[in-house]
């Protein structure tokens, strides 16, 4: 940005860049208000002020598929890739060979068990769920990530509509706009009495405390960024709150983050758009609108069957009728009673709920639902990655790049973390030897496992084929498989602990001490068979010696 340095950051600035956001956000508005008609009505807030509202209702929401493909997507999520009941990732240092460097691995342990018990202790696993239900409609779902004294992190879920963001030249969001209701007690308790307005400070003291105010909180990279610097206005992000119709040039405060305090876990994002455009619910949204406008057409259909249009006698015409049992209706001497005007036959209903079922199916099937039965159910049956491979590859690779969108946001999330677990000193330092190393975060849950199977897969295909194709051919053709490595390998993609594999340097020196015991047998063999060729020879030589004390036998 030209001349960034000279801009001062007051409050119209950030009005001025809260517009400029607007501009990409409204493009979306309309689709995401379209996509929580029909999938989730109640998790938007494009009017800041629908704070406490539960008016909302399912207005287009015929039929509960859609709400149930949304819950088993975010169950299956939960489940397959953040179970808190799980080791679902684990901690290493990037290029560094730490199986004999046992400082090393206690830090690591260390780095990885303090994450988990922030995990456990913080209420990020409670936001994960409804995170991954607004990822599968909307594309996208954001976490704000506070500092807290006693869980170290707290987590705060963003309804979409309430916020904006943009990204920097390599695609990462840097800046995000937050819009939203305050209450006057808790404005007046985080930001103190000199920094709210006079209005906040009247219903404080009206005893008016849950009077709600408009408040923006807006995050970018800091003009006045200074590395050195201890001032937390001077950190790397600029973090500034205000109220919209407070005094024009105050802040209720204006502080700053080393590490940007927003995970966004996004689905594609085509080229240069700001926000994603491809997803389950964009995908399954054809779908959902045929589904309820079919489930209201055959409510009509079965209605018509079990209320028909009726035809009678005219004097029956301004007569009281009844349709309950045990009623008694006059009829005309002819005998004449209602009949109706046409007749729909009650077979065509079951067509249509075929069609109906066909619609459901393909919505599941868009959410991934039947992937996610198809790896829990075989996971209880005791079955292995390379067992879920072979039943659905094909779904897993369709899985693929949403789960790599969540890892992304979930490596963000264990990196800031770790950064405010070092600056509380509740890390230790690390080993010296791994100063200026990278953190490596590798992700091992049912799901990360599942996709490694493709591997799996492929290696035994290869080891089978390596191996018939020996034993048919050439048996010498087995020698091109490093059985060490194959072994190593297939340990890591499975998630097997690497204490229970022997290291391949170890498997060496078994190798060369069973070599050289089979060698020193071979030659114990050949001395004691020549000792028997000398005796089978004879006992005496040429000249009348004997034979075995001449050659020291």
């Amino acid at each position: 940005m030209e001349n960034f340095e000279e801009i001062k950051l007051d409050k119209p600035y950030f009005e001025s860049r809260r517009a400029e956001l607007e501009v990409a956000y409204n493009q979306m508005k309309a689709d995401w208000q379209e996509l929580a008609d029909y999938f989730l009505p109640r998790s938007v807030r494009f009017l800041v002020r629908n704070v406490n509202k539960t008016s909302t209702k399912n207005k287009k929401i015929k039929d509960s598929a859609t709400l149930k493909a949304v819950r088993n997507f975010s169950s299956g999520m939960m489940s397959g890739a953040t179970n808190p009941a799980t080791n679902w990732f684990r901690i290493r240092i990037k290029n560094y060979d730490m199986k004999y460097d046992w400082a090393v691995k206690k830090w690591c342990n260390i780095v990885e068990t303090t994450i988990k018990d922030v995990f456990n202790a913080s209420n990020f696993y409670e936001k994960l769920p409804a995170a991954y239900k607004q990822l599968g409609v909307f594309a996208l779902s954001t976490i704000s990530l506070e500092s807290d004294t006693d869980t170290i992190m707290r987590a705060k879920l963003l309804p979409i509509g309430s916020y904006r963001y943009a990204k920097n030249e390599n695609g990462v969001v840097d800046t995000m706009c937050r819009v939203y209701m305050e209450t006057a007690k808790n404005l007046y308790t985080k930001f103190g009495k000199d920094n709210v307005s006079e209005t906040v400070k009247n219903c404080v003291k009206n005893k008016q405390y849950e009077q709600l105010f408009e408040v923006v909180h807006f995050v970018e990279p800091n003009a006045e960024y200074m590395p050195n610097s201890v001032w937390a206005k001077n950190k790397k992000y600029i973090s500034v709150y205000y109220e919209v119709d407070g005094e024009k040039d105050k802040f209720l405060s204006k502080s700053g983050f080393e590490k940007f305090p927003f995970v966004v876990f996004e689905a594609e994002v085509n080229g240069e758009d700001v926000y994603p455009t491809e997803c389950c619910g964009i995908n399954a949204l054809p779908d959902a609108k045929q589904l309820m406008a079919m489930v209201v057409d055959e409510g009509k259909i079965v209605k018509k069957i079990g209320s028909p249009q009726l035809k009678g006698p005219a004097e029956l015409k301004n007569k009281k009728l009844t349709d309950q049992p045990a009623t008694f209706t006059e009829n005309n001497q002819n005998g004449d009673g209602l009949q109706p005007v046409y007749q729909v036959p009650p077979a065509v209903v079951q067509p249509l709920e075929a069609l109906l079922e066909a619609k459901r199916q393909s919505i599941y099937e868009l959410f991934f639902n039947d992937l996610f039965a198809m790896i829990l159910n075989t996971a209880e049956r005791g079955r292995t990655a390379t067992e879920v491979n072979e039943l659905k590859e094909e779904k897993m690779t369709l899985l693929s790049p949403i789960l790599e969108q969540v890892h992304s946001g979930l490596k963000i999330v264990m990196e800031w973390i770790f950064v405010e677990c070092m600056r509380r000193k509740i890390i230790p330092a690390p080993p010296a030897q791994i100063i200026g190393g990278e953190l490596e975060i590798e992700f091992v849950s049912m799901l990360a496992q599942a996709q490694k199977a493709q591997k799996i897969s492929a290696m035994e295909r290869f080891s089978t084929f390596t191996i018939n194709l020996a034993q048919s051919i050439d048996p010498i053709l087995v020698k091109k498989l490093n059985g060490a490595k194959i072994i190593d390998d297939y340990a890591d993609y499975v998630n097997i602990n690497p204490e229970q594999v022997v290291p391949t340097e170890d498997v060496d020196k078994m190798r060369e001490a069973a070599q050289q015991k089979q060698e020193q047998a071979e030659q114990m063999a050949a001395l004691q068979q020549g000792s028997e060729i000398v005796k089978n020879v004879g006992g005496a030589d040429a000249f009348g010696g004997e034979l075995m004390s001449r050659i020291g036998l």
